[in-house]
């Protein structure tokens, strides 16, 4: 059985944001047991024994069978490849749904995320507020393209695979913004996504974990 490692305790505004939010959701939508491990941010974090399963500290990090693996989108993937439901059995499916989890990773979240920092952690800053507007139009921009990509189609490659549960939580982290909301394509599809029964178990069992750590 997969063991998942995430965090004891988030602020609140991350608890559903959290990146081992991510390996939840795919787990579920592979119908795969696992188990949850905590690890206090702190000293436990950067403990000998968390870096080894993270070498950066951070989370999320799973175990299976002597394998250690850590970010959540290697993570995804490894799951991915044992479900159809996720992961096309044909190459070229399977390639192209690959790439989108890369380019959710690289092409899109590397904007939003700095975006959603600056309103996170710095928003009362003097510097943020002549910084931020060119983030947000790279962000746009990004945002743009993928538009583009889903005009007329429900999920980025046909069915929904892994690259669309990578890309529906990348594009979450944008909730306290409605950006994505001025995007009719976009909306649609993370709303879709959003509402698929894997989505809505895996967020129940993040949030009722915090509650208990509370």
């Amino acid at each position: 059985m997969i063991t998942l490692t995430t965090y004891e305790w988030v602020p609140d505004f991350a608890v559903p944001l959290m990146r081992a939010f991510r390996v939840r959701w795919a787990l579920e939508e592979a119908g795969l047991p696992y188990k949850v491990r905590t690890v206090a941010l702190g000293p436990e974090q950067r403990s000998p024994e968390h870096l080894a399963r993270q070498p950066f500290g951070q989370a999320p990090a799973i175990e299976e069978d002597g394998l250690v693996l850590f970010e959540s989108g290697a993570i995804a993937l490894y799951v991915a490849e044992k479900s159809e439901r996720l992961l096309p059995r044909d190459r070229i499916g399977r390639e192209r749904a690959t790439a989108w989890v890369f380019a959710a990773l690289n092409s899109i979240e590397i904007w939003i995320q700095q975006l959603a920092s600056l309103d996170f952690f710095h928003a009362n800053e003097e510097w943020t507020k002549n910084f931020r507007p060119g983030i947000e139009k790279q962000v746009r921009e990004r945002l743009d393209q993928l538009e583009k990509v889903l005009d007329g189609k429900d999920y980025l490659e046909g069915e929904f695979t892994v690259g669309d549960l990578m890309m529906t939580d990348v594009l979450r982290i944008l909730d306290h913004t409605g950006i994505v909301d001025a995007y009719s394509q976009l909306s649609a599809y993370k709303q879709r996504c959003q509402v698929r029964p894997a989505f809505q178990r895996a967020m129940q069992a993040q949030r009722e974990g915090f509650k208990k750590a509370a």
